[in-house]
């Protein structure tokens, strides 16, 4: 189980982003395309580390939500 932050990008698309696998983002015009292919990002994160023998990071985030 990853947690991942979505939000909307500059460009209007949704940009997706895995905290706990550096560099791991992907986007989508929607929600649901930017979850689907995050994904699809963080399987191929994974295989390509364990692929490469290399460690796999482990889930280490906590979300706080606060209004300032």
């Amino acid at each position: 189980m990853r947690q991942v932050i979505i939000f909307r990008g500059e460009d209007g698309y949704w940009v997706a982003e895995c905290p706990s696998l550096p560099g791991c983002l992907s986007q989508g015009k929607t929600k649901e395309e930017a979850v689907t292919n995050i994904r699809e990002a963080i399987r191929g994160y994974i295989a390509a580390l364990e692929e490469d023998k290399l460690a796999v990071p482990e889930e280490r985030f906590d979300a706080v939500l606060m209004a300032v």
